[in-house]
């Protein structure tokens, strides 16, 4: 982990206006998504706003770079859809804990990257978005009322210049709601972190999910968000570096009432946008986080609107899915989509790496001949 702690010429912490600004730009996928899993499963939030505020900071100090701190967003949809239980996303976070833990430290990340390719990577993240705006629909019919109020926020948000902050948008509506409703709530500590039951969590839908999760974490977390690093801010970090440090955030998290948290490109690109240039703003952010904790009540939750929930929804997921338009083979990536819809998101993987490794061969065979 040594080589974590890159020294740099300029200040590796900054609390400047555009770093308190560039803190948002992370909080644009994380909030709307752990807000539905509170809402929907028994992941408690103030926990969860806890574990993403300690890793801020940590990130933020240990890298000196505005790194993302997000939930592992395939986990979190299907989580969010039914599909998984709160012992199941635990225990996906540890286990992933551990996975990535070892390939970090072992530096067979390129391997990896090499068996499962972009395009499969771009398929997981379509499957998530079409996961994501299914359950999305099924909150909107229950209100269409509030949905459609909830869609037009967002489409306001986009008309005024702010389309990477829609979502944030319409869960500053849905949390205003909430208050209406249910009044300020008083503030009280978290408490002692839940304990799900890990042993029941090892389901097949489990591995499912984790196998879908590695493959968005490798292409989207790691190897993208070290590219990243390298173009926007000039810096090495990494993709090993980034795997060890998911994975010893995952074994720490998820003890503490975390779900599974992963390091993305999609966070420091909006980090980037709202003007974020050193860990500065990991500080503020998870300062932030910290300070909503006990602000997050179960009355709180429970006003919140669920039409509205479903408007939020589907705002993220066409985010998602509109990453399958950078696809490198467009046709294999809606493949998969399409195939996680039909069938699960495991065997939509599975058959995208299969077809991308055949694919590959005979590209290569072509080329030698």
């Amino acid at each position: 982990m040594a080589s974590l702690l890159h020294e740099r010429d300029r200040d590796r912490l900054s609390f400047s206006a555009n770093e308190v600004t560039g803190a948002i730009g992370d909080s644009i996928t994380v909030l709307p998504l752990v807000v539905a899993l509170a809402v929907v499963t028994e992941v408690s939030l103030p926990h969860v706003l806890v574990a993403f505020g300690i890793f801020q900071i940590v990130w933020g100090v240990v890298y000196g770079l505005p790194v993302s701190v997000e939930p592992m967003k395939a986990l979190a949809a299907l989580g969010v859809a039914g599909a998984l239980s709160y012992a199941e996303l635990a225990l996906s976070g540890v286990i992933l804990g551990i996975v990535l833990l070892v390939i970090g430290r072992s530096g067979t990340l390129a391997l990896l990257e090499e068996w499962i390719g972009e395009p499969v990577v771009r398929g997981v993240q379509l499957a998530v978005g079409l996961v994501l705006f299914e359950t999305a629909a099924g909150l909107a019919v229950g209100d269409p009322t509030v949905a459609a109020a909830g869609i037009a926020v967002a489409v306001l948000a986009v008309a005024v210049g702010y389309r990477h902050a829609s979502a944030l948008a319409v869960l500053a509506v849905g949390v205003g709601a909430a208050v209406w409703a249910a009044g300020l709530p008083t503030p009280s500590l978290p408490g002692l972190p839940p304990l799900p039951a890990l042993a029941d969590g090892a389901t097949r839908g489990a591995a499912e999910g984790m196998i879908a999760q590695l493959a968005m974490t490798i292409g989207n977390a790691a190897l993208a968000t070290s590219l990243l690093f390298a173009d926007r801010f000039d810096a090495e970090v990494s993709a090993d570096d980034l795997s060890t440090s998911m994975g010893a955030m995952n074994l720490l998290a998820v003890p503490i009432g975390g779900i599974p948290m992963c390091h993305g490109c999609d966070g420091v690109a909006g980090k980037h946008a709202f003007g974020a240039r050193t860990g500065g703003a990991n500080v503020v952010l998870g300062a932030g986080y910290l300070l909503a904790a006990p602000f997050a009540t179960a009355s709180l939750l429970a006003a919140f609107p669920l039409a509205l929930l479903g408007s939020l929804l589907a705002v993220v997921s066409l985010s998602l899915a509109g990453s399958v338009r950078q696809s490198s083979n467009l046709a294999l990536s809606v493949g998969i989509g399409l195939a996680a819809l039909v069938v699960n998101l495991g065997v939509a993987f599975t058959l995208g790496v299969v077809v991308h490794l055949a694919l590959d061969r005979l590209g290569r065979s072509a080329g030698d001949a």
